[in-house]
Parts: structure tokens; sequence; C-alpha cells
């Protein structure tokens, strides 16, 4: 292990400007504390690791100079207050009944990103997720800069009011409950069912496509239109629940 720790020094020491680079936690026997000594020693210089890291034995608040997880990432039930300087997640995220109030720099999650039941209002930087995104029980407001969900996006029982520059949700949208969202926006496709059900919608917005089933009960929207001007609207693979 030592002989590794010693190579990571000499390929950054011989380009100051290039990331230190661990190849997961196990150099350091599993020890993150371990590991924030030997960074501290070194400057704190920016670093990623390329495989897992499982922090939910630790007391831990930020993440600091990370940049970039290779793996899965699990600060589940962690008081955690800040990712740092991390922008990528190449795994699953896991941040449920965290402290998390804001992902930071963050920008990419390659796998799931799991948000349930913690503090968080905002997404901030965060442009894709490539898998499953859940933010159910959360004070949410706005998906910000989001753009696409690759699996099943869960809003269910949140304070969402702005879907923002969200465009497409590769499977199921789950909007039900929510009692602030009026339009869709600049969402074009939902891949699987897309759930409106028991909310205030008043416009599909830019809607053109849903693969599976169509949920409006107790909307604004039964009320206004017939399943056939609905579908006159967007193509709807499946039914349309009214």
């Amino acid at each position: 292990m030592k002989n590794l720790i010693k190579q990571i020094l000499k390929e950054y020491t011989e380009e100051q400007e290039k990331i230190l680079t661990f190849p997961s936690l196990k150099i350091f026997n599993n020890d993150w504390n371990a590991l924030q000594q030997f960074l501290k020693s070194r400057g704190n210089p920016k670093w990623k690791i390329l495989g897992d890291l499982d922090l939910t034995s630790f007391s831990i608040e930020s993440l600091g100079n990370l940049t970039s997880v290779g793996g899965d990432l699990d600060l589940e039930e962690t008081p955690i207050k800040s990712l740092g300087n991390l922008e990528s997640v190449g795994g699953d995220l896991n941040l449920a009944n965290s402290a998390i109030k804001s992902l930071g720099n963050l920008k990419l999650v390659e796998g799931d990103l799991d948000l349930r039941y913690t503090p968080i209002e905002y997404l901030g930087n965060l442009t894709s997720v490539m898998g499953d995104l859940s933010l159910e029980f959360t004070p949410i407001k706005s998906l910000g800069n989001l753009t696409s969900v690759g699996g099943y996006l869960d809003l269910y029982n949140t304070k969402i009011k702005f879907l923002g520059n969200l465009t497409s949700v590769g499977g199921s949208l789950g909007l039900s409950k929510t009692s602030l969202v009026e339009s869709l926006e600049n969402l074009t496709s939902v891949g699987v069912t897309l759930d409106l059900a028991h909310t205030p919608i008043k416009s599909l917005g830019n809607l053109k496509y849903v693969g599976s089933d169509l949920f409006l009960i107790n909307t604004p929207l039964s009320q206004k239109y017939t399943e056939e001007e609905i579908r006159q609207m967007v193509s709807v693979e499946g039914n349309i629940r009214m």
C-alpha cells in the first residue's frame, strides 16, 4: 500500500494540475479520517476515487476537494451538509435520510440518485441523472438545471412548483399529490407512466409523448378536456385515466 501511495504522489508531483487519484479507500484501510489527514499533509489538493466509496459509518459533514467517484457513493443517514467540489458520480449516489440541503457543484450521476427524506430544496448545477431520481417526501421546489432523467422520477408528495429545464424522463414520472405544479413546462417525453392525479395541473406544456398510461384523475385538465382532446395534444401509448 505504501508503494502505491508513493506512486500516486510521484505522478501528482510530476503534473501539479493533475487531480490526485486513488483506486479505492482500501489503501487507507477503509479509514476516511486517515485519508483526510493524508490530504491535509499535502495541502488539501483536489482528488478523485475510481471505485466505490461507502461513508455511512462516518460522521462526515463535507467531501472537501473530492471531484469525482467512479463507482457508488453511499452517504445514507449521515450528517453530510456539503458535497464540496464533487462534480460527478459514476454509479449510484445514496443520500437518503441525510442532512444535505444542496448538491453544490454536482452535475452528473450515472446511476440512481436517492434524496428521499432529506431537507433539499434545489438541485443546483445537476443536469443529468442516468438512472432513477427519488425525491419523494422532500421540500424540493425546483429541478433547477436538470434536463434529463434516464429512469423514473418520483416527486410524490413534494412541494415542487417548477420542472424548469427538464425535457425527458426515460421511465415513469410521478407527480401525484403535489399541490403546486401547474404546468409541465419544457418536458417533451415520458418513457413509461405519467401520474398527474390529484394535482392542480393546468397545462401539459410541450409534452408530446407518453409511453404508457397517463393519469389525470381529479385535475383541472380532466374537467376541461375530453380523452379524445388530450390524445390530439399528446401521443399516449396506454390508457388515459380521467
